[in-house]
């Protein structure tokens, strides 16, 4: 994960170097070509410009042919982050209709313990589901046990937050009775017991 993000920041700062010598280059060759001609006498660079200025327009060229191929790639990545986006949303608000007693019950643990992140067992069915329809978003710290399996720390999406309220997931208005605590509890999943919560709680 470590190296993954050095090596991220390399090529982030290796393409923030290519830009700005890009832009330079860019402006240069403008400068040259488009400045007046007494001001390139008085700096000598008449004759340069005279002799190489079909260089220098074509180095004009190849960095605005730079520059809008990154504009092209940001409009492309943009659109595809904006789809995605719409699609995600899409699929939790499809999801949060058709929740199964099991997933329903695994959600509502994060409001009874009042934690933002629990550690759950990856291989379950409901885990499984719910990631997959990005409820639940997969934080790290894994860890592998021999008798319940591989387990991680999970935490409830961004997007999906808005679509769980406690009607949802068939939570009391006020207070809980008795009765209403009863049937949470009977109603928990059962590899919530047996495994210990990170405790971790929201600001």
């Amino acid at each position: 994960m470590m190296k993954l993000k050095l090596d991220t920041l390399k090529l982030a700062n290796i393409k923030r170097v290519l830009v700005s010598v890009m832009l330079w280059w860019v402006v240069a060759c403008a400068v040259l070509l488009f400045a007046p001609n007494h001001v390139l006498q008085t700096l000598s660079l008449d004759g340069f410009v005279s002799n190489y200025g079909h260089f220098i327009g074509l180095g004009l060229i190849v960095g605005a042919a730079f520059f809008l191929s990154q504009l092209f790639t940001f409009v492309v990545d943009e659109s595809i982050s904006y789809l995605r986006e719409k699609r995600a949303i899409e699929t939790i608000e499809a999801k949060v209709k058709l929740l199964d007693p099991a997933e329903r019950a695994l959600l509502r643990e994060f409001f009874l313990q009042g934690a933002t992140i629990l550690a759950l067992p990856q291989n379950e069915l409901a885990v499984k589901g719910l990631v997959a329809t990005s409820i639940l978003e997969l934080v790290g710290n894994e860890r592998h046990y021999a008798i319940q399996g591989p387990t991680a720390e999970y935490k409830i999406s961004m997007k999906a937050r808005v679509y769980l309220n406690r009607e949802v997931l068939r939570l009391p208005a006020g207070e809980p009775s008795k009765e209403e605590l009863t049937h949470l509890i009977k109603a928990r999943p059962q590899f919530i017991n047996g495994l210990v919560q990170p405790r971790k709680h929201a600001a």
